[in-house]
């Protein structure tokens, strides 16, 4: 038992270490992060700058890149009196050189650290395939929800949610769209768009500078999948336990049975003349009348003819135990017997039987003795009679205390063990 404790603490620690790590590295890479300015073999996202203005005359847009694309520094201008004023920088996704749609559809966030002179409203607008509406490639006829955000001259950074973003009302007017119809998919995305806002300074040149602009979401498979493999293994290493656990309690609960066969007195009738008629007498008439609830010392003094010190110094030399310690040995063996041959008798009626009018205290002594309950004994499946039998190791009994129980000569029972844990 203590082997198997020693296993199963290590076995639940070992898959407790590998949980956290696998749970920790899951979690981390759920955080999905999307560096958009960065340098081609960093980003997953290939991108080409090109400017952009209204169709108005008089705004334009100077588009200047350092640091190695790691950073967008423009200078757009808005001229005033445009019917819609607007310089934007526009980065369009590209792959192998051809333009492309990428699908952010799995980002819910966008970051950015920006710095304009003078400080102004930027917009990032988000152009996205609309199914039945959207054309390819026009990209006018593309949705475009759009969120803004306060820039200045010191810098900061700025979080936008890209799930609630606006769409301009020229644009739900312009394809007849009911104006409540706000829903949108970031599945098909052609571009990103940085630029000015109606609210941004006209006729001056605006220097915006956009570092860290990166893409935030989540990949819950990367916890779903883990999680339900780490269920798995937990629920697999509970059924380990379990069973080994079983097999742990039929191999100590055998070497019990073991143990008890040589002082089983009442397995067979000896034929052979005793020597001592005192010591005898004192197991006879013990193992003759164990199972009257009544029996005492005294009853065993008058029924053999001796005194207490000669039956307390028989049972101490030949047997190891007091007088309450071998009558308890000799009614749970009974016991043990009688729950293994009578499938119908209740655990009562054989509490009863071999001498105890206490069912509690019965289960009590029984428990300690087999290390399971009386149910959980007759539960458990019946081991080999040659190994687990005492008649078939009767031979090692002394003959001195071979004596046949009151149910009769040659009785045995074959050894059990529990038959689950929990039952125990």
């Amino acid at each position: 038992m203590h082997a198997f404790q020693r296993q199963a603490l290590l076995a639940f620690l070992a898959l407790l270490v590998a949980s956290l790590l696998l749970g920790a590295a899951a979690y981390r890479r759920s955080f999905l992060e999307l560096p958009l300015l960065a340098a081609s073999d960093e980003s997953q996202a290939g991108w080409r700058i090109r400017p952009a203005t209204d169709v108005s005359p008089g705004s334009e847009a100077v588009v200047r890149l350092l640091d190695g694309g790691r950073r967008l520094r423009m200078v757009l201008t808005v001229a005033g009196g445009a019917s819609y004023p607007r310089a934007a920088a526009d980065l369009f996704f590209e792959k192998g050189g051809a333009q492309t749609h990428l699908d952010l559809s799995r980002y819910s966030s966008a970051s950015l650290v920006a710095t304009c002179a003078p400080g102004n409203t930027l917009s990032l607008v988000v152009p996205t395939f609309e199914e039945g509406v959207s054309r390819r490639g026009d990209l006018l006829t593309y949705r475009s929800p759009a969120s803004f955000s306060t820039c200045s001259e010191h810098g900061n950074r700025v979080e936008l949610d890209l799930t609630r973003m606006e769409t301009p009302h020229w644009w739900i007017e312009m394809f007849g769209l009911d104006l409540a119809r706000q829903a949108y998919r970031l599945d098909q995305v052609p571009k990103l768009a940085l630029g000015t806002t109606f609210q941004s300074p006209q006729g001056v040149p605006i220097v915006v500078d956009i570092s860290a602009l990166l893409l935030h979401g989540r990949d819950l498979r990367w916890v779903f999948v883990p999680g339900g493999a780490l269920l798995l293994a937990w629920a697999g290493c509970g059924l380990w336990l379990f069973r080994a656990h079983a097999r742990a309690l039929r191999l100590d609960l055998h070497d019990k049975l073991q143990k008890d066969l040589p002082i089983v007195a009442y397995q067979q009738l000896s034929i052979e003349p005793h020597r001592d008629r005192e010591k005898t007498a004192i197991l006879h008439a013990i193992a003759s009348r164990f199972a009257d609830a009544d029996l005492d010392l005294e009853a065993v003094v008058q029924a053999a003819g001796v005194n207490r010190n000669k039956v307390n110094e028989v049972l101490k030399s030949e047997l190891g135990f007091t007088f309450t310690g071998y009558l308890n040995k000799l009614r749970l063996t009974e016991a043990a017997r009688l729950l293994g041959e009578k499938e119908a008798a209740t655990v009562s009626e054989i509490a009863y039987t071999v001498g105890y009018n206490n069912v509690s205290y019965f289960n009590k002594l029984f428990r300690q003795e087999y290390g399971c309950t009386p149910k959980a004994f007759r539960c458990s499946p019946a081991q080999d009679a040659d190994t687990a039998s005492p008649i078939a190791t009767s031979r090692t009994i002394p003959a001195t205390i071979r004596m046949a129980p009151p149910g009769g000569a040659g009785a045995s029972y074959a050894g059990r063990s529990p038959c689950s844990p929990s039952e125990s």
